[in-house]
């Protein structure tokens, strides 16, 4: 099972290092989307390098944890992620968006046999990661399912049938983490359908609601392990994002929703980011 105990300094330099091959990548490719991928970075290190159950010797092990990106757009973290732990190999994923490579826009469970599903289609992670769920306490197995959504695709009204099947069920081997920046395609969200108030809205779906810093690997560590204590419910953890976090300019500016860094900008970001 790969679970290394490494430190916050080494999580934070693998954070780091993920940040620059997500501008490099998506420069590469010409397209793409920096500002929900970057968001994204110490949730994916918080989980795959301390929390789920994995095994990149063995893809398929039956009693791993599952892990859906639904926004999956944000592929490239994810990517990024399953390389540095040796999924993948992590001098190939300048091939994104490439005619014939492993590394679509979206991930592709064809090409990547260590995803557990297709994603990218909006609204629909939140279902998958139940079905996975229940399948485990099915089987008697001890595996848990983990699911990140983006902030606008909650506007979507599939993940609130989702969260309603969940809460009822009592599916307390299922996290949900909102990766929410505040920013979707089209800008703000609060401009577009405000989503709040989002944590009632969660509790009122019988969900644990637990909020935390989404850049704190401590804080996303906490609220992980709450996760894990709770029974009879669904967690939820709201994780309060900046969009294009790390990058100056990307920060909170809608534009980099979905808009490659030109080379210009890519080593402006480089700079930053050391």
């Amino acid at each position: 099972m790969f679970r290394p105990s490494l430190s916050q300094t080494e999580l934070e330099a693998k954070a780091l290092r993920i940040r620059r091959k997500i501008v490099e990548m998506i420069t590469a490719a010409k397209s793409g989307h920096p500002g929900g991928s970057l968001s994204a970075v110490e949730i994916l290190v918080a989980l795959f390098y301390g929390v789920l159950r994995h095994d990149p010797s063995n893809p398929k092990w039956d009693d791993r944890d599952r892990f859906i990106l639904s926004k999956g757009h944000a592929a490239p973290v994810l990517y990024s992620v399953l390389a540095g732990c040796g999924y993948c190999e992590w001098d190939s994923l300048d091939t994104l968006r490439r005619l014939g490579s492993v590394y679509q826009g979206h991930p592709d469970v064809r090409f990547l046999p260590a995803l557990e599903a297709s994603t990218g289609s909006l609204g629909q992670g939140l279902s998958l990661g139940i079905g996975m769920a229940i399948a485990a306490k099915l089987d008697g197995r001890p595996s848990r399912a983990y699911v990140v959504l983006g902030d606008g695709e909650i506007q979507e009204g599939q993940i609130w049938e989702a969260a309603m099947f969940a809460g009822v069920r009592r599916v307390d081997n299922l996290v949900a983490i909102v990766d929410y920046n505040r920013i979707q395609l089209d800008g703000f969200v609060a401009d577009i359908l405000d989503v709040e108030p989002l944590a009632d809205k969660w509790r009122a779906f019988n969900w644990n609601v637990l909020e935390a810093d989404g850049h704190s690997i401590p804080a996303l560590q906490a609220a992980f392990s709450q996760a894990a204590a709770t029974s009879g419910k669904p967690t939820v953890i709201l994780a309060h994002t900046v969009k294009g976090k790390g990058v100056s300019f990307m920060e909170n500016n809608p534009k980099f929703h979905g808009t490659a860094p030109t080379p210009d900008e890519l080593q402006r970001a480089l700079a930053e980011l050391v």
